[in-house]
């Protein structure tokens, strides 16, 4: 359920959300960080919901000691009503009971909340690919049949981005009989949310990175980097990283440095 901070709801009708799937190397949840941290997004509400593990936190985007001791909770929606754009961060792992309850919670509340579009960010891993998944980009799309025929589906077509493959659901083994399927493996509730968001004729599309666990900061600047040739969030004119303003809760990303007293 979707609890507003302030007493008059917000009204996403026509934004477009972005979202990260829980999944290898919490790429989809640095992307959307950074989205958060660049944009100076306002956090408008958040998700009450037993599906996530409970969680509660400082201020990952404090910018003084002010701001700093307020609590940020599991799952939280930041917006920019100019450039009508929703960010649900999500920070806590999904309860693995719980998972198909989330994904229908966050069906019914993307279609209540008329969200023009919807972006999962995600990623897999890497060592599990398919042959035909080593060559070219590391980067794969998913579009609902409702994305494919909006004018964003077309605008992703033209841009040439590789679909993700079906791969066979015995591999090694030669069997004319069985369908390629869709795995994701690594990508935690990508597959399901993208399977119900088909049946419920959602306009989703699922943008993932092939990546290994590590420091996988740099994968989430590829994968901003990405959504943003297609969404043209930020100027395109500068370079790389520095399109991209990292939220002061990275510093503690990998905790203290050694002490030097050690050696």
């Amino acid at each position: 359920m979707f609890m507003p901070v302030e007493a008059t709801p917000p009204s996403f009708k026509d934004f477009t959300l972005i979202l990260p799937a829980i999944a290898v190397g919490n790429v989809g949840q640095l992307a959307a960080d950074l989205l958060v941290s660049t944009l100076c997004m306002r956090r408008v509400g958040y998700l009450h919901t037993a599906c996530l593990v409970p969680m509660v936190g400082p201020n990952p985007f404090s910018s003084s000691a002010q701001d700093a001791a307020e609590l940020h909770t599991t799952a939280e929606v930041y917006t920019d009503a100019e450039k009508k754009l929703a960010v649900l961060q999500i920070r806590s792992p999904v309860i693995q009971s719980r998972s198909r309850k989330f994904r229908k919670l966050l069906v019914s509340w993307i279609k209540a909340s008329e969200f023009s579009r919807t972006v999962v960010l995600s990623s897999s891993h890497a060592y599990q690919r398919d042959d035909q998944q080593l060559k070219g980009s590391l980067l794969r799309y998913l579009a609902t049949p409702t994305m494919q025929a909006s004018a964003s589906g077309t605008a992703l077509t033209e841009l040439g981005w590789m679909e993700m493959e079906k791969v066979s659901p015995f591999p090694g083994l030669v069997d004319s009989s069985t369908e390629p399927r869709l795995s994701v493996p690594g990508g935690g509730i990508t597959k399901g949310l993208f399977t119900e968001a088909c049946q419920a004729e959602l306009c989703l599309a699922v943008v993932l990175v092939f990546c290994s666990e590590g420091d996988n900061i740099p994968d989430a600047f590829t994968l901003v980097n990405h959504l943003n040739d297609w969404l043209l969030l930020v100027d395109n004119d500068k370079p790389g990283p520095q399109k991209w303003r990292a939220p002061s809760s990275w510093k503690l990303l990998f905790g203290n440095s050694h002490p030097p007293s050690i050696f």
